[in-house]
């Protein structure tokens, strides 16, 4: 099926980032020189999604400037070289795609902002990419869903192998039968304790939903956290409609937190050929 829009929510208050979230949003955090909201948008971009919706809070303007960034390439001193840079770096989202942006008054949860954007999805299916998530792989996780997602009834969730000791970060599915990289969902629970997890896989920021999750996200109340929780509304969504979980291929980064976010640009300065050589030298040295 062609889904064109995918929503980000991007309200958050990114607490765990404090200070340096105080005056800049913790999703234009950079891995080496790109923002961690770049990176999801790419993704989404290269996966043929061209109607793009940020659910943002009112300090999250820098988000917006971003993406309308529009050099002024008049300025007498400004090379050939340096207007071409410039320029380039205005092109981060091709002209055929939009961008719609919808404040979230106040940050309820990852459930409340996706109801948001009901009325902008009307009866379509979409996607959800949470921009913590930095997940490399090729083709992207969001390429590799689409190319699973066949009905707007049924709706697609990422997943990924987690320690049991993990379970208190992350929904966890039970499912009842497994064909190659989906899982046939039966059950999903918001942070359980480990000896409460109903298996041992976790789901992580990447979704493609029918539409028909709006009216489970209207039925929910303030759940874990005292905060309207998608998961509420996917395992309410269970008992009507089917919901897969896909193991994606590739390797993710948790940038919601400290050390997620240090990893990440470890590894991707490693995978750079402008800083591999040198950083590695410097972790030896420093080892």
């Amino acid at each position: 099926m062609n889904v064109k829009k995918v929503v980000f929510p991007v309200a958050g208050l990114g607490s765990r980032f404090l200070p340096a979230t105080k005056a800049i949003p913790k999703e234009m955090l950079p891995i080496i020189d790109k923002p961690l909201i770049q990176y999801a948008v790419e993704e989404a971009v290269d996966a043929g999604f061209s109607e793009l919706i940020f659910i943002i809070g009112d300090t999250k303007q820098a988000i917006k400037d971003h993406f309308n960034f529009k050099p002024n390439l008049d300025i007498s001193n400004l090379t050939e070289v340096k207007k071409n840079f410039l320029s380039e770096m205005h092109k981060v989202i091709p002209d055929y795609v939009t961008c719609e942006y919808i404040i979230q008054d106040e940050p309820l949860g990852l459930g409340h902002a996706i109801l948001q954007a009901k009325e902008d999805i009307g009866e379509e299916p979409f996607a959800v990419v949470l921009a913590d998530d930095l997940i490399n792989s090729q083709p992207s996780v969001l390429k590799q869903m689409k190319n699973h997602f066949k009905d707007k009834d049924t709706s697609i969730i990422a997943i990924q192998k987690i320690k049991n000791c993990e379970s208190l970060n992350y929904g966890v599915i039970d499912y009842k039968e497994k064909c190659s990289n989906l899982f046939k969902t039966t059950n999903i629970i918001e942070k359980p304790l480990p000896e409460k997890a109903p298996s041992d896989y976790g789901v992580v920021g990447r979704y493609i939903f029918s539409n028909k999750i709006f009216t489970f996200l209207e039925k929910i109340s303030a759940g874990v956290g005292n905060e309207i929780q998608l998961t509420d509304a996917i395992k309410l969504m269970l008992e009507e409609n089917l919901v897969y979980g896909y193991e994606f291929k590739g390797k993710r980064h948790d940038c919601g937190t400290k050390l997620g976010f240090i990893e990440a640009n470890i590894s991707y300065a490693l995978n750079d050929p402008d800083y591999a050589d040198e950083l590695k030298e410097f972790i030896k040295n420093l080892l």
